[in-house]
C-alpha cells in the first residue's frame, strides 16, 4: 500500500514539474512566427515518417496489439496526410481581414494541451496530436496508456530531437513518465491546462469533461454497416474485411455489425466466405463472447488487436488460420449481448432486415446501444437512400462506399485528416467533426465601429 501511495505521490509531483515546464516554453514559442512554426513542424513529418517502421515495431512489442504493417500505415498517415492537410493553414497573427465589415481574425494559442494517449494507436495518435500543437504554437503534455508507455516516450523524443534542430524550445512536447490515474486526473485538472484531448475509454473522456477545463473527448464507436440491395456486393464486402482487418480492428470507427437486406443476404454470405470469413455455430458465439467484454461492462484487452484466429483460440475453437473475420448472426440489440457493441477486433455481428426502412432503424439502434455520434457506414448505388440515411442516422461521418476505419479518419474519403473523431452533443463530446488546426487555436476578433 506504501509503494502504491508513494507512486501515486511521484506521479503528482511529476506532473507539476512537466506543467511549469511547458508553460515555460510554451510562453517562448507563442513568439514564433508562421515561418518558423512551418519549418518545425515539416521537419517533425520528415523526422517520423523516417522512422514510421521503427516506431510500429515498439508499439506492436510493447502492446501485443495489431500489425507492424498497419501500424506503420497509421503512423505515416499521421506523418504525412495530417502534415499535408494542416501545412499551407495559416495559425499566426492575423488570420482573415474583411475590409468591407472592418472586421479581422487573429490566431492565439491556447497554451498547454493535455493530450490522452490509447494503447491501441499509441505512436500515430502521438505523433498526430503532437504535430497539431505545434502548428498551433502549444505546448503538449501526453498522458500516455502505461502498456504503451516506451513507445510513447521514444516518438516524443523523436519529436523533440526534430523540433529542437530548427531552435524549438526544449519541453513543447512532454510525457508523464510515471503514468497513474491520479496524474492523468491532476494534469487535466491543473489550472494551467488549457484545453484536453481525451482520446482513451468512456470512464476516462467522462473525467476530461468533468476536469473543470476545455476537453474535447472521444466516446467509443460501434460502428454499423447498411448493405443496402443495390450495393455492388463483391466491392462491398472485399472493403469490408480489409477495414475491419486493418490493425486487427484497432480504430474504433471499423465497422462492428452487417445489417443486410434478406434478398441480397445469400449473395453476401458467399461473398463474406470467398474472403475467408468464418462463420460461428451459436454454441461457438457463446463460448467467444464471454472473452468479449469483461464482467464490468468493458471490453476485454486479451481479444483487442487480435487476429481471428487468435480470438478464436482463447475459446479453445479451431478456425481456419487463414481467417480473416469471425461473424455471428444476431438478433438482439442490448447492452449484455455483447456482439452489438464496439469490439477492437475482427468479430463482426451479422443482422438481417426485410427493406432499407428497417435496416435504417437496426443501424440506429445499435448506435444508440453504443457508439451513438461515431461513425455509420452504408454502401449503396442509390443517392437518394443516402440522403435519407444521412439525415436519419445519429453518427457524426456517415461514410458511403468504403472502409470504416480509414474513411472515417479522412484517408479514403474528403474529411480532415484525423486520430481524434468527435462525435457530438449526441455522444457525450463538445464537437461532432474531426479534430483539426482549428480546434487548437482561440480565434480572437478585431471589429471596427460601423456608421
Amino acid at each position: 500500500m506504501t509503494e502504491q501511495h508513494d507512486k501515486i505521490q511521484q506521479s503528482l509531483n511529476e506532473v507539476e514539474i512537466l506543467v511549469n515546464q511547458a508553460h515555460e516554453a510554451q510562453a517562448v514559442y507563442a513568439t514564433y512566427e508562421q515561418q518558423a512554426v512551418d519549418l518545425i513542424i515539416k521537419k517533425v513529418s520528415e523526422i517520423l515518417s523516417g522512422q514510421a517502421e521503427y516506431l510500429a515495431k515498439l508499439a506492436h512489442e510493447e502492446t501485443g496489439f495489431g500489425k507492424v504493417s498497419d501500424k506503420v500505415i497509421k503512423n505515416l498517415f499521421a506523418s504525412e496526410e495530417v502534415y499535408e492537410s494542416i501545412k499551407d493553414i495559416p495559425t499566426v497573427g492575423i488570420l482573415e481581414e474583411n475590409k468591407e465589415d472592418k472586421v479581422m481574425k487573429v490566431a492565439v494559442p491556447m497554451g498547454i494541451v493535455a493530450g490522452l494517449i490509447p494503447s491501441t494507436n499509441p505512436t500515430s495518435t502521438t505523433i498526430f496530436k503532437a504535430l497539431l500543437a505545434l502548428k498551433t504554437r502549444n505546448a503538449i503534455i501526453l498522458s500516455p496508456h502505461p502498456r504503451a508507455l516506451h513507445a510513447i516516450q521514444e516518438t516524443a523524443r523523436l519529436i523533440n530531437e526534430a523540433a529542437a534542430t530548427l531552435g524549438a524550445p526544449e519541453h513543447l512536447v512532454q510525457v508523464l513518465p510515471t503514468p497513474t490515474l491520479e496524474a492523468t486526473q491532476a494534469l487535466m485538472a491543473h489550472q494551467k491546462t488549457a484545453l484536453i484531448l481525451a482520446t482513451g475509454g468512456e470512464a476516462m473522456v467522462r473525467a476530461a469533461y468533468s476536469s473543470g477545463n476545455p476537453a474535447i473527448g472521444v466516446g467509443p464507436g460501434n460502428t454499423p454497416v447498411l448493405i443496402e440491395k443495390s450495393a455492388d456486393i463483391e466491392k462491398t464486402i472485399s472493403q469490408i474485411i480489409s477495414s475491419k482487418t486493418f490493425d486487427n480492428g484497432t480504430i474504433c470507427a471499423s465497422e462492428q455489425a452487417l445489417v443486410i437486406e434478406k434478398d441480397i443476404k445469400d449473395d453476401v454470405i458467399n461473398a463474406l466466405k470467398e474472403e475467408n470469413a468464418y462463420f460461428l455455430s451459436e454454441e461457438e458465439a457463446g463460448k467467444i463472447s464471454k472473452y468479449i467484454m469483461r464482467e464490468n461492462g468493458s471490453m476485454n484487452p486479451q481479444i483487442v488487436g487480435q487476429t481471428a484466429f487468435d480470438v478464436a483460440a482463447l475459446s479453445d475453437i479451431v478456425v481456419p488460420k487463414e481467417t480473416t473475420v469471425l461473424i455471428s448472426p444476431q438478433t438482439t440489440i442490448s447492452k449484455e449481448n455483447p456482439y452489438s457493441r464496439e469490439k477492437l477486433t475482427p468479430i463482426l455481428a451479422m443482422y438481417t432486415v426485410e427493406d432499407f426502412t428497417e435496416g435504417v432503424a437496426t443501424c440506429r439502434a445499435l448506435l444508440e446501444n453504443e457508439g451513438i455520434g461515431h461513425t455509420a457506414v452504408l454502401h449503396t448505388t442509390n443517392d437518394q437512400l443516402v440522403r435519407e440515411f444521412g439525415v436519419s442516422i445519429p453518427a457524426s461521418r456517415i461514410i458511403i462506399n468504403s472502409l470504416a476505419a480509414l474513411g472515417a479518419i479522412g484517408s479514403t474519403t474528403k474529411l480532415k485528416p484525423s486520430l481524434t473523431l468527435g462525435c457530438g452533443a449526441v455522444g457525450g463530446s463538445s464537437l461532432s467533426e474531426n479534430v483539426h488546426v482549428a480546434q487548437l487555436l482561440n480565434t480572437y476578433h478585431i471589429a471596427y465601429g460601423m456608421e
